[in-house]
Parts: C-alpha cells; structure tokens; sequence
C-alpha cells in the first residue's frame, strides 16, 4: 500500500473518502470535514494544519485519517495543557503537535477509515506512519482524540498511552413517547423535568424542528447570531465562521436537526444537531433571550423527543455537563491515545494518566449507580 499525505481534503474525491467512512458517521464524512477547510474555520491561520493520511492499494483509497499538526490544544476538549505547561517548563517545546481528532467537534467516532477487507494493515500501518511523523519532525506527541472504533488494541499494543475521560448520554431504552422515558426516573427528578417543561410553555415559547431545504439563509443567519451571543457571553470567541454553517447545510442538511425556539413569532434561540446511524450528536445552541430552562429544552428534552420519534439509539449532547445526569443521561467512558517519542515524559504521562483513569471510572460508577436518576429495577 502506498501513503499520502494531503494538506486539503478537498483534493480527495468525495465518493471515495465516505466510501471508507463505514455507516456514514457525520463527523467523518468528507461533506463536514471539508466544510471546516473550505470556510477557513480549520486552516493553518487557526493553528489547524491538515495532514490527512491516506493509504491507496492499486491506485483506490483503502485507508485514511483525518489529522492535523496544532500549534494549540484549544477546540480539542481532550485536555494537555498542563502536559504541555510541564514539558516545556522541563525545556521541551511541546507545540507543534499531530493529531487526529474533529475539529471542534468532542464526539466519539472512527478516526480509522477504512475498507473492510483492509482494515487490519490500514490501522497498523497509520498507526507506524503516525509515529514516524512524530519523530522525523522531532514533535513532542502524537495524539487520537474521541476514539470509539474497535482499533483499541493495536494502539494499546504497540507503545500508544490510553487515557479515559467521560461524558454523559442519552440511552433509548424503547421508549414510546417522552412520558414513557419519565416513568423510569425517580420522583424527584420526574417533577423536575415537567416543571421545567411546563414553564417554557406557560412563556409562550413553541420550538420548531427543521432539516435540509427547511433551514434557509436567514434562519442560519438568525442561529449563527444566537451561536455568536452565546459563546462571546461565555468563552470570548467562536471557532466556527458563518460560512461554515452554510456549507454544511449545501452539503449534509439531511443530516441536520436544528432545533428553534420562538416567542410572539419571533425566533429567539437554536440548538443545532447531527443525525448519525443510531445516534443524535447536540453541537451548538444560542439565544438571543435569557429564559430559564430554555436550554434544557431545546438541548435535551426535545433530542429526546426526536430520538424517541425516530428510534434513535444514543443522543449524545456533547462535551461538559454534570446537570445533565438529573434529566436521564448517564456517564460513559471516552478513550484518547497518545505517543510520546521521550521516555521520561512518557513515563510522567503515563503515571498521569493512570491516576485520573482511576477518579474517572470511580465518577463513572457513582454517577450510574448511587447516583442514577433513574428507579432501581
């Protein structure tokens, strides 16, 4: 098999790139890769470098990772940045670094793309064109964010650190309808969510679902304002461009939920969501309006509806959120992978690593068991 390495996804034929993409994850699929480079949302400007790999056999791709060189940790939400505060107080020069992870985007899926009949010799051999990378331009690491695929092993085998992190999900467990979900929940957390229900209808607010042609211009042009408000009110500055939530609505709106709140006529608020095999990804929300419980309904309680409505397995509605666990998500393990070319900094990680694994799975346990908002059986 011959390797390539390409600086813009677009000179990859889309046919050929979501061919490998098995099941048609939206995240990996060439449609929203190629959204964030064509708007300039990921780019070498915003610490973003593309150097996918691909593998070809007899001219076809066989194999490929989407990955980057950053200059940055930020809009990765696997947290280094006191990783790279200690290697570099040690005199090391952590950035740049490789990594292949979705910009922006903490949600678990494949990294390894690949054909079926390949998929053995295409993870071994990105896996040793990873490392080599890292070494021959002397990079202090090498990192795989949001892994979820069954190529755990082969990185754990061959000198690749696994770290466990958790976020909190959403499981369908056949419900019919919304009021069938609430009668698996403890009484307390029951009222909870029909008070909160009930208070945003009783504001006169109605919530619309839209999907593909439905989502027109000015509705993006009204959501992208509510992203803006949203995330300057509370982080100070946003990743994603206008631009890029009109190519994703040129190139994947069948895959697109977007949620909208509106009162008296009047659109005050949006979550926006991806619609994946067997699972509902929550990505980005705003208002324009501060209303309370608001953001529960459009981000939580209605992907429940719509996961219910459309037998969708998992909703999963991103990165943070312990107040998520009260309104029936549990927690579930996220793995990264990460090599380091120096030993006693690996060492160090690793020791890290194998410290917080231990606070994360006893998080885990508590937050699903004494912890469940949901009846014992």
């Amino acid at each position: 098999m011959e390797l390539e390495i390409i600086s813009k996804i677009s000179d990859i034929n889309p046919r050929e790139w979501n061919e490998i993409n098995i099941n048609f994850h939206p995240f990996t699929s060439h449609e929203f890769l190629s959204s964030l480079e064509d708007s300039k949302s990921v780019s070498p400007e915003t610490g973003w470098q593309p150097q996918h790999l691909i593998l070809k056999s007899n001219k076809k791709i066989v194999g490929a990772l989407p990955n980057y060189i950053k200059n940055h940790s930020y809009g990765e939400y696997v947290f280094d940045h006191s990783w790279a505060n200690a290697y570099e107080r040690a005199g090391g020069r952590y950035y740049p670094k490789l990594i292949s992870a979705i910009p922006f985007t903490p949600v678990n899926g494949p990294r390894f793309l690949y054909s079926k009949s390949f998929k053995e010799d295409v993870v071994k051999l990105i896996c040793k064109a990873l490392k080599q990378l890292t070494v021959d331009n002397k990079l202090s690491s090498c990192h795989i964010n949001f892994l979820s695929d069954n190529c755990k092993e082969t990185l754990k085998s061959s000198n690749w650190i696994e770290r466990t992190g958790l976020q909190f999900h959403w499981e369908n467990q056949g419900f019919k309808n919304f009021d069938d979900f609430l009668k698996l929940l403890k009484s307390q957390k029951r009222k909870m969510i029909k008070k909160e229900r009930n208070y945003i209808i009783n504001s006169n607010i109605s919530v619309k679902k839209l999907s593909g042609e439905q989502i027109t211009s000015s509705i993006w042009d009204k959501f992208y304002n509510f992203y803006l408000k949203t995330i300057e009110k509370k982080w100070g500055g946003a990743y994603l461009n206008r631009t890029f939530f009109q190519k994703i609505s040129d190139k994947m709106g069948s895959k697109i939920l977007l949620i909208l709140a509106l009162k008296d006529n009047e659109v005050i608020a949006g979550a926006l969501n991806f619609i994946g095999k067997n699972h509902l990804y929550g990505r980005n929300w705003g208002t324009i309006i501060d209303i309370p419980f608001l953001h529960f309904e459009l981000c939580y309680y209605q992907a429940i509806d719509f996961a219910i409505e459309n037998n969708i397995k998992t909703v999963e509605a991103g990165a943070q959120g312990p107040h998520k666990i009260k309104r029936g998500y549990l927690a579930k393990p996220t793995y990264s992978y990460h090599y380091i070319p120096h030993k006693s900094f690996k060492d160090a990680i690793a020791n890290f690593v194998k410290n917080e694994e231990k606070e994360v799975s006893e998080q885990i346990n508590y937050v699903n068991t004494i912890g469940t908002p949901y009846l014992k059986k």
